[in-house]
């Protein structure tokens, strides 16, 4: 028995409870998480914005050590570290074919399985494949990479997601150049790895949008030049500080109406605008034909940062061991299982910017 966090149906309060895990089958892998990252994708699933079968046990960003492998895996064993990939490519899709493995068709294929049961016998689902809320976890094999020397387990747990996806959205989807300006709205962790990342491009101006004046230290810290507090004026703002034209790329990173439509205003003629934040069905962003044939902006959805994890945890990793990226800056609060309603809480309220559930 192992102690995890489970949401019995959407919209349920998660239970913090004893799950029963099966031995790994021919390839699969068992890993004792070290850490995992609340994402506000857990709380997508927890809320019903993002579907997946329930009961599930939640959590997708994870790191630990391999304790056990079922029959075919070899490129990890026990007593390795390793990374959770909570969205593997199969290799031979439509998209796949195409080299964009971030949006493989079969990529959430795993969350169908019966992951472990209750004590009561009823079966769960692995909530994003790898169900990284919870003591112990078993994974097909393609959801496991080696973990990067010289990067402590705990925080590369946040390699698994937040700092995939905030790393490229800059480096891949918008494509930031040295000496661009860039805005990036949502001061949460994906939008401090999107900030670090941007310094790390060597963007110019970097400015911080945020609904909470409580995320200017974060965001200055992260290397943020400027902060602006989310208004009805934000992209004036914006513009007055990109000497008048508006930023050359903006990245929402909520995934509301309201600050995908700030983060397109405050985009320059020409700029590039990327949408990182996972919004709900309800979330209706209007444009007229006139601005868009006026404004001549690109506009593109994000999964995953555009990222292939096995090629772009390497480079992460180069990054962290050279100084350049902080993995302990994006982390505001360290907790255990029973911390994450809280933390879902500090979200919806725009605090903080990464809970760490270490164990």
């Amino acid at each position: 028995m192992v102690r995890a966090a489970v949401l019995p149906a959407v919209g349920s309060p998660l239970e913090i409870t004893d799950i029963e895990l099966p031995e790994p089958g021919p390839g699969q892998v068992r890993v004792r998480l070290a850490a995992a990252g609340v994402c506000h994708s857990d709380l997508s699933l927890a809320n019903g914005t993002m579907r997946v079968p329930v009961p599930a046990v939640l959590g997708h960003e994870g790191a630990g050590t391999v304790v056990s492998v079922g029959e075919g895996v070899s490129h990890v064993a026990p007593g390795d570290g390793v990374v959770l990939n909570w969205a593997p490519s199969c290799g031979s899709c439509h998209h796949c074919g195409l080299g964009e493995v971030w949006l493989c068709a079969d990529a959430l294929s795993g969350t169908g399985r019966v992951h472990a049961t209750a004590a009561d016998g009823t079966e769960l689902h692995p909530g994003l494949n790898v169900a990284a809320f919870a003591e112990e976890t078993v994974v097909a094999a393609d959801c496991v990479l080696p973990a990067p020397e010289g990067v402590p387990l705990d925080v590369a747990a946040l390699l698994g997601c937040a700092v995939l996806t905030g790393y490229g959205a800059v480096h891949h989807n918008a494509r930031v150049r040295a000496g661009e300006s860039v805005v990036v709205h949502g001061v949460g962790g994906v939008g401090l790895a999107a900030i670090q990342s941007a310094r790390i491009a060597g963007a110019g101006r970097i400015v911080a949008v945020d609904a909470s004046p409580h995320k200017e230290e974060l965001a200055r810290a992260a290397g943020a030049t400027d902060f602006v507090l989310a208004s009805d004026t934000t992209a004036r703002e914006v513009r007055k500080l990109t000497g008048g034209h508006g930023a050359d790329v903006a990245l929402e990173c909520v995934g509301r109406a309201a600050t995908i439509r700030a983060a397109w205003d405050s985009t320059r003629r020409g700029g590039r605008t990327t949408v990182v934040g996972v919004g709900g069905k309800d979330q209706q962003v209007t444009f007229h034909a006139l601005e868009l044939f006026h404004f001549a902006r690109t506009l593109s959805g994000c999964v995953y940062g555009d990222c292939d994890p096995a090629v772009d945890l390497p480079v992460l990793a180069e990054h962290v061991r050279a100084g350049r990226l902080d993995l302990e800056a994006l982390v505001t609060d360290r907790i255990g299982l029973e911390g994450i309603p809280a933390a879902f809480e500090n979200m919806l309220a725009g605090k903080g910017g990464r809970a760490l559930v270490v164990f």
